[in-house]
Order: structure tokens, then C-alpha cells, then sequence
């Protein structure tokens, strides 16, 4: 694991939404710190090391607050509605000695080998539930694609882990399957698939039958 990451926090004296997007304008992320029995904690960080700091594989933080520090775990990250900025940060006291269950990102390398042959891989989840020491958390989980063929799938459970690490999520947990991709179709192609539309009878045209109907029965009374 790569040395701590070490964030200076500052306590949040207000809370709720509009306080927090105050606090974002301010270019900064709301977070709550818990944990180890002590009451939860309202604090933000600066947005930009954060986001940096995970960037880089940090899961391990030394949060100065004042002149205490903590040190903490990332549990979870909230993001905007685009999926793209982080908004809020859930932090949990540890001690390098214990032990905790973390969600950790899973990295994928490696290339199908009938790729070239339109296989693709498709992704159900991006993240594992392992548990492991604090000191022990991996930065990701690498997982091999390159022996998929077309109709394969990986579970969680079909994961090599590194040691001292355990799944904790269920080993059933659909991970990555490979398919086919289907050739697109041309125009010409589609149009001889559909039904062809029927026939629409235009107004003008529904009136200028019936004005030569209308117009041809008295000559042919008149014949009578």
C-alpha cells in the first residue's frame, strides 16, 4: 500500500443541502467522519486533493483537524447525477491493525481473443465487497479478460484475489460476460425486412371517386 494520504479537514457548523452546495462552491466536498464509537463528524475537504488523492489508489486517510488527526477510510462517494463529480464523502475511523470490509474498484486488462472477430465484453458491476486489514487494501482488483471467448462470463467468485484479501460479495455476483455484436444492417437491407405499408388514399383523391361516381349514375339511369 502506498504511503497515507494526508487531508486537512475543516468542521462543518451547519448542514443539509443548501449548506453543502455552499460549501461545494467554496471548492470543497462535504464529508461525514464515524466511527470507533465517537459521534459522527461534519467536516469538508479540499475537492481537488480528494479527488486526486483517489485518483492515485489512496483508500487510507490522515484527516488534520485542528491539531487532532484521524485516520480514515473512504466507506462510500456520492455523485452528481451525471456520475461525474464527487458530492459527498462518508469516512470511517480505523486503526491499521483492524480489519474492515471496503468496496474496491475492479480494473479490467486484457483483450478477448475473438475481438477481432466482433466479441465484446460487457460489464455488470465495477466493484467488489472484500475485506481485508487497513494496511492490505488493494488499490484495485485486476481481473483477466483475455481467455473470454463469445458466451463466457466471469462471477465474483471466479476472482483470484491477492492474500489476505476475502470476497465478501456474493461469489454469484455477475461480473463481465462476452457476446457477439451483431453486423450492423444496411438500408436496403432493413426496408426488405418490413412489411411493405399499405396503400393511403389521399382525400383529394377519396373525393374526386366519389364526385366521378355521383357524376356518372344519372347517365347510366338515363340509359335505363
Amino acid at each position: 500500500m502506498e504511503k497515507t494520504l494526508l487531508l486537512n479537514g475543516q468542521v462543518r457548523q451547519h448542514t443539509g443541502t443548501k449548506a453543502a452546495m455552499k460549501v461545494r462552491k467554496q471548492g470543497r466536498i462535504p464529508a461525514v467522519l464515524y466511527g470507533h464509537k465517537q459521534e459522527p463528524m461534519a467536516i469538508s475537504l479540499d475537492a481537488h486533493n480528494l479527488v486526486e488523492g483517489l485518483h492515485h489508489g489512496h483508500r487510507v486517510i490522515d484527516v488534520k483537524i485542528g491539531k487532532a488527526k484521524e485516520k480514515v477510510i473512504v466507506k462510500d462517494l456520492q455523485y452528481d447525477y451525471l456520475g461525474k463529480d464527487i458530492i459527498h464523502v462518508d469516512l470511517m475511523r480505523v486503526d491499521v491493525t483492524e480489519t474492515v470490509t471496503v468496496s474496491v474498484p475492479i480494473e479490467l486488462k486484457g483483450q478477448v481473443k475473438v475481438a477481432e472477430g466482433g466479441g465484446i465484453i460487457e460489464a455488470h458491476a465495477d466493484r467488489l465487497e472484500v475485506r481485508c486489514k487497513v494496511t492490505d487494501i488493494p488499490e484495485s482488483i485486476v481481473v483477466l479478460v483475455r481467455e473470454m471467448g463469445v458466451g463466457d462470463s466471469l462471477h465474483a467468485g471466479d476472482i483470484q484475489l491477492p492474500e489476505a484479501v476475502t470476497l465478501v460479495s456474493n461469489p454469484q455476483t455477475l461480473l463481465f460476460t462476452c457476446s457477439m455484436v451483431a453486423a450492423a444492417k444496411s438500408t436496403e437491407e432493413i426496408e426488405k425486412e418490413e412489411p411493405a405499408a399499405p396503400e393511403v388514399i389521399g382525400e383529394a383523391e377519396r373525393k374526386e371517386q366519389s364526385t366521378g361516381r355521383l357524376a356518372a349514375e344519372p347517365e347510366e339511369s338515363k340509359e335505363a
